[in-house]
């Protein structure tokens, strides 16, 4: 048996009712960058508890080298919440010590920059313990170090600065790491081999996450290749038995064939196309437009309108001894004049106009002593229920002439209000159609919820429209269970009850029963109450009855929390058949890029398009840090109104240096008057022009979309096929690749409008 520096022999381990080990015997040697995945509640967390010597094993023993250090990050921390952030997080260190340490001062400026040093833990968020309780460990030397689920709570920033951190932190060969996480990309890009938890055995995979499931999917296929000749051996006894012997064929040869061929008869993971004429007969051709969107927050309690963590940290600490951030979200402070006829105006009210905020009130406890009903004065809910069809805000912008107010609809008797605060977005247009997938990411207080809370209704621009379409139904998946909650004391065979026998999910009717067993629960659930689920589970939960409930936009705030991989690729497996619009929030990259097309940032005020996905991002990030100023948007996904539009607002904006931008054409926007009125800006065709216009979108279907595919098909082969080592080769195959996906693109695009215009 080897010798581990630290491991498990002969180890069995079971709780009243679940064994979790059977006789394991596995280690960690020095130099060791190892993963840990498998499904809640098999054992993961439990594993390292089992190498910390916090649980004690039923037989067998954990084995250590003497004076071996082990540090380790739990889901729960042990700090003193009387403690300050000071005491806790740097334990007494004085600030030149860990200033003075370039590593020191990376790992707290990364960890806890924008927090009070002289703050109390028990004043802080769950997301701020947690980034406090990171650096108290890694701020100390350790041989082996142990992160259960250390992605929780950090932005894609911080996230990819931790993978560099644990990549760098020891020299080849030297320390040891285990990694508990349900962030794919950080396993792939932190870990060189993994382990997963299975049925009471842990089973070793060399490589990272995508190497893994490389030898998963050979693994099972051995696996039922062995099943299938036991079955039909079994099968050849029997006929001996019964006819008599019989000459035993020979044992055919088995070669383990190449990854391509494991998954040729994989189909693509989602058909775009047909999934957008879906989406287009389910929604027509508006689904949200926001047109010369500004959001202001005029007073710091707004903070918790963007990101909690944000608010408590406003709330909680000072401005003496605050560490310096090592990135610093650009952030915009400007004001814009809004032309009401009462305090009462949801622009105002939403913008957190203090004598709006106290009107607003004052009427809602008004409305509430007349009806005798508390529900009735909540109208924020009921707009955000009934906003099919509606233009929320818009068109009151105060200007310098009385023409342009008159032009706006404003009554003579309309008062001019100034609103100054912190800007969430500045004079943004975005469109967003049918059957887009779009991915959002932004630093935690970007104003990620904020937009989101926009699109759907449920909060009023301070300046321009937002257009939502008459068909719209929305369904949004947040962070909070609050929904689940009302339903705690119903089992789940009540729940389901209340929907349709059945449903078409990728082309077969299915029951609320098979989809709840898609999602991993059992049959044998169904009479549970819903209070009784753990976390993983009513996340999964809530996700059916979003489902079952058939909304054509699909809004989704960190779907990945409580998660583990099996279930999120099940959840992305079921994303990719869904036809709607889908909005998705997470800083879980694998799974931003995994079920949405196109990746747009929050950050300066604007939203910006990724073409390179979330790693454009980090380059954006990377350029502020080195004091260059951010691209210009990208023309033809979203951007900015005109820059007579901006000064038409009254506008005064006082931008961060880092936050210069300069303006850029974005896509051509329905005008407000038009969306209010109804009408259909595209022409229709008749006669001749539709019958040509038919034969190209039938050509787009059925050749050239098809044909293109193929080529992507035959260019991805062989890159996977090249000698790596070939970069000048790769990259002109990777140059013709991405020439093939903007033809494919543009095509897409013609098609769409050409479908429009067929109706």
């Amino acid at each position: 048996m080897p010798t581990y520096d630290i491991g498990l022999e002969h180890v069995s381990l079971a709780f009243a009712t679940k064994t979790i080990f059977t006789d394991v015997t596995q280690g960690v040697f020095e130099g060791d960058r190892i993963g840990i995945v498998g499904k809640n509640g098999d054992g993961k967390s439990t594993l390292l508890h089992l190498f910390r010597g916090a649980q004690e094993p039923d037989s067998g023993r954990v084995t250590k080298r003497g004076g071996l250090t082990f540090g380790m990050l739990d889901q729960r921390d042990p700090l003193d919440d009387n403690a300050t952030i000071r005491e806790a997080a740097l334990e007494g260190r004085a600030d030149y010590e860990w200033a003075s340490d370039n590593t020191s001062r990376e790992i707290v400026e990364a960890l806890l920059g924008g927090m009070s040093l002289d703050a109390k833990v028990g004043s802080l968020s769950g997301g701020q313990r947690r980034r406090a309780d990171l650096a108290r460990l890694l701020l100390k030397d350790w041989d082996i170090l142990a992160l259960d689920e250390p992605t929780n709570h950090l932005d894609v920033v911080t996230i990819h600065w931790l993978a560099e951190h644990l990549k760098n932190r020891w020299s080849k060969g030297q320390g040891a790491l285990l990694l508990v996480t349900h962030d794919r990309w950080f396993l792939d890009e932190v870990c060189e081999s993994m382990w997963e938890v299975h049925d009471g055995v842990i089973e070793p995979f060399e490589g990272g996450y995508s190497a893994y499931m490389l030898q998963r999917v050979e693994r099972d296929r051995q696996a039922d290749v062995r099943e299938t000749k036991r079955r039909n051996l079994a099968r050849k006894e029997l006929a001996w038995l019964s006819r008599g012997a019989r000459a035993r064929s020979t044992k055919q040869k088995f070669h383990v064939k190449a990854a391509r061929e494991l998954i040729a008869d994989v189909p693509p993971m989602r058909n775009t196309l047909e999934l957008k004429q879906m989406a287009t007969s389910r929604l027509g051709k508006q689904v949200v437009d926001l047109v010369d969107v500004t959001q202001i927050f005029e007073k710091p309690q707004g903070m918790a309108d963007i990101d909690p963590d944000v608010a408590a940290l406003s709330a909680s600490a000072s401005r003496v001894d605050v560490v310096n951030a090592m990135y610093a979200e650009p952030q915009l402070h400007g004001s814009v004049e809004v032309a009401v006829t009462d305090l009462t105006d949801p622009r105002l009210v939403d913008a957190g106009v203090p004598e709006a905020v106290e009107s607003a009130e004052e009427a809602r406890k008004k409305a509430e002593a007349e009806s005798g009903n508390p529900q009735l004065a909540d109208d924020r809910e009921v707009r955000r229920m009934n906003t099919g069809g509606e233009t929320i805000g818009g068109g009151t912008a105060a200007t310098d002439s009385d023409d342009d107010t008159a032009a706006a609809g404003v009554t003579s008797a309309a008062r001019k209000v100034t609103v100054s605060g912190r800007e969430i977005l500045d004079d943004v247009t975005w469109l967003i159609g049918p059957g887009d997938r779009f991915g959002i990411v932004g630093a935690n207080g970007a104003g990620k919820s904020t937009l989101l809370k926009l699109i759907d209704g449920t909060l009023t621009p301070t300046a321009g429209h937002v257009n939502i379409g008459k068909t719209v139904k929305f369904a949004v998946l947040s962070q909070r269970l609050d929904e689940l909650e009302k339903l705690g004391k119903y089992k789940i065979k009540e729940v389901l009850s209340r929907y349709k026998p059945s449903y078409i999910v990728d082309g077969k009717e299915v029951t609320p029963g098979q989809l709840m067993e898609r999602l991993g629960f059992e049959s044998a659930q169904l009479m549970t109450p819903i209070r009784d689920l753990s976390g993983g589970q009513k996340r999964r939960m809530q996700l059916l009855l979003i489902l079952l409930d058939e909304p054509n936009v699909l809004i989704m705030d960190e779907p990945g929390n409580d998660l583990d991989t099996d279930m999120l690729a099940v959840m992305e497996d079921l994303l990719d058949t869904w036809p709607g619009t889908l909005i998705v929030v997470s800083h879980d990259r694998y799974l931003l890029e995994r079920v949405t097309d196109q990746q747009f940032a929050l950050i300066g005020g604007k939203v910006r398009h990724l073409p390179g996905g979330v790693q454009d991002y980090l380059d954006m990030v990377e350029a502020i840090k080195n004091g260059k100023g951010l691209p210009a948007d990208t023309p033809g996904f979203a951007g900015t109104g005109s820059s007579s539009a901006k000064s038409g607002k009254g506008k005064a904006a006082a931008v961060n240096a880092a936050a210069s931008l300069p303006q850029s054409a974005s896509r051509i926007a329905p005008s407000s008057e038009g969306a209010n009125n109804g009408e259909d800006s595209t022409s229709k065709l008749t006669g001749k022009a539709f019958h040509e216009a038919s034969k190209r979108v039938n050509a787009i279907e059925r050749k050239q979309l098809a044909k293109l595919e193929e080529q992507k098909a035959d260019l991805e082969a062989q890159m996977a096929a090249h000698d790596p080592s070939d970069y000048e080769g790769l990259n002109k195959l990777n140059e013709q690749l991405t020439a093939v996906n903007t033809e494919s693109d543009d095509l897409e695009a013609e098609w769409l409008e050409l479908s429009e215009q067929l109706e």
